[in-house]
């Protein structure tokens, strides 16, 4: 009788054991489920970014299509987004895949711009704006991943209406209302005084001001605070050198830096516009971990059309975790064509045969692959990082290769640029391009 009383407690014991781990597990898969806490505090001094009250610095990039277990890979632990639908995944298809690799999202919110046509004079527009935007709050508000609601993107660019920034305080005002638990910030084409005053006096609703900035980004530090911003502030792009602000060759062509010498500028600029500003700046999204057609296929892009990292992904693995990779990119040393730099201005005959040659180091010495490609130069010119069309690659006109040089024909008249790859066989590639005009 006894064996059978203990048979049936240790029953009853195992089934309410079974019922408390169940319990437990739905109450862990409910908090996990819970959206985070962010709050931005100053503390001894300093701004601290906090979410579920740890202290949480963005190390992050701007990734509308890019590799998101790549960027997890490298050790960030942020990205920002342009907009929540960026018609190819919804924006809870992001900040799931988000989540699945512990990446917190700056979730972007499109904002109608002056310079697209939109009229903040029309009351009815922006109101029917507002609505619009609420509902993609709503939809998303309670995801884990978010992390920071973006709202807008340059609007201060070719602008002159400064009702944009009543709207933007209304938005961040509206979401504040429906969303306690993440902040607001509105991002900014550079940084003026102009600008810093508007938004101090007309968007007070706003946690973090957000510039974006690139050759100039070492100046931002000082910028930040003789334009009298006094709260925390991100940089929600920064990287290659802007095509409006390299030299450009005598029939207009911007003049792009090589992946090398790209890469040096990334280290640098942060070190002087990020790292050294410890008590306002709270982290930064490098631009841009993917791949886009802007004046070139391969000016902001840190990845190349295939997928490959260039020598861009190293430094940001370094800034990141504060050692390089295992295997890194290959260092161009040297690019010429007809034995000149792009600085030279390099001009053809119609029809002549010329050769181009690129020095190449590897840190490895990985056996190393050359391609080329010889586009027209790009027409399709927008602002603001629009998208544009890339130029058709022109085929037939390499005669001969050799490692690290090319013989090639010169096509018909006009403006064209010379690209190069070198392919390390560990999906790393070196890239530069030389213009050139063909009289």
């Amino acid at each position: 009788m006894r064996s059978i009383v203990c048979i049936v407690c240790l029953f009853l014991l195992l089934s309410c054991k079974d019922k408390s781990e169940k319990k437990e597990v739905e109450v862990t898969a409910a908090a996990v489920e819970m959206p985070a806490k962010v709050v931005v505090n100053k503390e001894a001094g300093k701004f601290v970014l906090r979410v579920n009250n740890e202290p949480f610095y963005i190390k992050g990039a701007g990734l509308e299509f890019g590799n998101v277990p790549a960027l997890a890979s490298h050790n960030a632990n942020s990205f920002r987004t342009w907009r929540t639908e960026n018609g190819q995944k919804s924006g809870k298809e992001v900040l799931d895949e988000a989540y699945e690799n512990g990446i917190m999202v700056t979730m972007g919110i499109e904002v109608g711009r002056e310079r697209h046509g939109f009229d903040y004079d029309d009351p009815e527009e922006v109101n029917k704006q507002l609505l619009e935007i609420k509902e993609q709050v709503l939809a998303l508000k309670d995801h884990p991943a978010l992390l920071i609601w973006g709202i807008g993107n340059e609007l201060n660019l070719h602008y002159e209406n400064p009702k944009v920034w009543d709207a933007v305080n209304e938005i961040s005002e509206m979401i504040h209302e429906v969303d306690p638990n993440h902040l607001t910030t509105t991002s900014l084409a550079g940084i003026g005084e102009k600008e810093v005053k508007y938004i101090k006096e007309r968007c007070p609703d706003l946690d973090i001001l957000s510039v974006q900035m690139y050759g100039d980004l070492p100046q931002v530090p000082r910028l930040i605070r003789e334009y009298g911003w006094e709260g925390p502030y991100m940089v929600t792009e920064w990287g290659a050198t802007g095509h409006w602000e390299v030299p450009k060759t005598a029939w207009e062509a911007p003049i792009e830096q090589n992946s090398t010498v790209k890469a040096n500028n990334y280290l640098q600029r942060h070190e002087k516009g990020i790292a050294s500003d410890t008590t306002q700046c709270i982290g930064s999204y490098v631009f841009l971990w993917g791949n886009k057609q802007e004046r070139t296929p391969t000016w902001y892009g840190i990845f190349l059309e295939d997928g490959k990292e260039t020598e861009s992904v190293d430094v940001m693995h370094y800034i990141w975790n504060g050692q390089w990779p295992e295997n890194r990119t290959p260092v161009i040393e040297n690019y010429t064509l007809d034995g000149k730099v792009a600085l030279d201005n390099v001009y053809l005959e119609e029809e002549g045969e010329y050769s181009a040659t690129i020095e190449i180091m590897d840190y490895e010495n990985d056996p190393l692959t050359y391609s080329w490609e010889i586009l027209p130069e790009s027409t399709d010119l927008q602002d603001g990082g629009d998208e544009e069309s890339r130029p058709e690659a022109i085929e037939g006109l390499v005669v001969s290769q050799e490692e690290g040089t090319v013989v090639f024909k010169a096509p018909g008249k006009g403006p064209y640029r010379l690209f190069v790859y070198v392919n390390d066989g560990q999906n790393h590639s070196a890239t530069a391009n030389i213009p050139f005009m063909v009289k």
